[in-house]
């Protein structure tokens, strides 16, 4: 993507957010401007390793949409899926393992694999800003969130370790990005505003490039940040006072109050400090946080505000705090818990949760041969960025916006989702999801977001976030342990 666009964030709202995670929703006018121009330019359960696969991934693929009856079909088949209240997990299986989780097969690339993380990198090759070594968050639009540069900075070290970079290389980009984060200027001095120009650093709203605008801060992508920088410093030790600079920076005593994540943002030029999260990403930015020494321990807590809901007969948790009793939306997604295990081998969450999700998406395509791998992402057409949930504020199956507008016409499967459940479960299905990607969603800048489930086309959306955690994604199974625990990060929350 390209010119006047960039994402606002996952969730906001005056009383809580659901986190910053800023890949995400869009400036409207800024996005229309930008398609306007480039319009004419470019355009361990078992049944988890048991499952009998319908129909093989490369099969070619019906080209037109779905007809009325098709799509009313699998609407009634996702909104009689669901069971309240679900089946608990056992009170014996809700607990942290105290060895992190390795992934069955981890422990080296196939060509293939290798082929999709160069194929990610270019990507990033293409939208680098060599003035500042940040990373557009969206492809051609130089705009960037902390969340995104979290995922370049996981690009970085996986292209260098899997070869695709040379170590000089490595070497100037992570030195140049470290030190652009460790004097970036922030929020009130604080905190690191929620948008950047990539490529003068102004602090800036969602679709905007060239007005100064604080905007507040988010706890989650700073949460997301923390974990990397953790890695950066353990594995490359030259770098490490680099890593701490980058923290030093940041006055964190405000990402945090009684135990938990609060996020800022500005309603009608008044900072309103919010707490930040609900089940899944709270967990994953809460560790990062704790790394560092942060008091999080109630937004690590899973399970003081964990429901259960039977989706196609899988017993899958949410979030008790949805949006009527918060005002933030309660999404069960794929992505925190892909990131939790490739990062920290199920530190954050219970490996268990993982097991349900992935195994209701799988039970949901042997009901309605849909593949599915669902999650949030940026769109390649209006509303430009959708929460593709498994269950999301009392419904199943919801693809809605941050306002809760729903598009269960544009529901997709993820393309991170996908290569990330692989990795990490490398089932049957799991590789029917990793060979629908290779057939269906290579570009020559990277790897596309997604497929429209109904409109059976790709959602030609480039990010920095879905092509980063593709390649980490691909680095986690190569090096055959979660990235905390390859690269040596101590759970000491002192600085090293």
């Amino acid at each position: 993507m390209s010119s006047d666009f960039q994402p606002p964030p996952k969730s906001l709202s005056i009383l809580a957010s659901v986190g910053g995670v800023v890949t995400a929703v869009v400036a409207i006018a800024g996005f229309n401007f930008w398609s306007q121009q480039m319009s004419s330019t470019s355009v361990d359960r078992p049944e988890l390793s048991t499952s009998k696969i319908a129909s093989p991934a490369k099969e070619p693929l019906p080209s037109t949409p779905f007809s009325a009856e098709e799509a009313e079909t699998i609407a009634k088949l996702d909104a009689t899926s669901v069971v309240l209240p679900g089946e608990p997990i056992p009170a014996n299986q809700l607990t942290i393992a105290i060895t992190p989780y390795v992934a069955p097969g981890a422990g080296s690339l196939t060509k293939e694999e290798i082929a999709t993380a160069r194929q990610a990198w270019s990507y990033f090759q293409r939208n680098w800003n060599d003035e500042t070594g940040l990373v557009n968050s969206v492809d051609g639009f130089p705009s960037v969130t902390m969340w995104d540069q979290s995922a370049a900075m996981a690009a970085l070290i996986s292209a260098r370790e899997l070869n695709i970079v040379s170590a000089a290389e490595f070497d100037a980009k992570m030195t140049k990005m470290l030190k652009t984060l460790a004097s970036i200027p922030l929020y009130k001095q604080e905190l690191p505003n929620k948008v950047y120009n990539a490529k003068t650093l102004i602090p800036v709203n969602y679709g905007q490039l060239e007005k100064q605008e604080q905007i507040g801060w988010s706890a989650i992508d700073l949460g997301r940040m923390a974990i990397w920088l953790k890695i950066v410093g353990a594995k490359y030790p030259e770098m490490r006072s680099l890593s701490n600079d980058v923290w030093k920076h940041w006055q964190v005593k405000r990402l945090t109050k009684n135990g938990r994540m609060y996020g800022t943002s500005v309603i009608k030029g008044r900072e309103q400090y919010n707490q930040e999260g609900r089940l899944g990403y709270e967990n994953y930015a809460a560790y990062g946080l704790k790394l560092w020494g942060l008091d999080v321990n109630k937004a690590l807590d899973y399970q003081s505000n964990t429901a259960f809901v039977n989706v196609y007969g899988q017993g899958i948790p949410y979030d008790k705090r949805d949006y009527k009793k918060s005002e933030a939306n309660n999404y069960v997604l794929s992505e925190p818990y892909i990131l939790d295990g490739i990062e920290t081998g199920f530190q954050a969450l219970p490996k268990a949760y993982a097991d349900r999700i992935l195994a209701a998406q799988e039970s949901r395509y042997q009901a309605t041969k849909q593949l599915t791998a669902v999650t949030e992402d940026n769109l390649d057409r209006p509303p430009y960025f959708v929460y593709s949930s498994l269950f999301v504020n009392g419904e199943p199956w919801a693809t809605i916006t941050d306002t809760r507008q729903q598009r269960n016409d544009l529901r997709f499967l993820s393309a991170k989702a996908t290569v990330g459940w692989h990795v990490l479960y490398n089932t049957a299905y799991t590789r029917q999801l990793f060979d629908f990607v290779q057939t269906n969603l290579k570009s020559k800048d990277g790897w596309y977001n997604g497929f429209y489930e109904s409109l059976r086309q790709p959602n030609k959306a480039l990010t920095a976030n879905n092509n980063g955690v593709i390649l980490e994604s691909l680095l986690y199974k190569q090096v055959g342990q979660p990235l905390t625990v390859w690269a040596g990060v101590k759970r000491s929350s002192k600085l090293n």
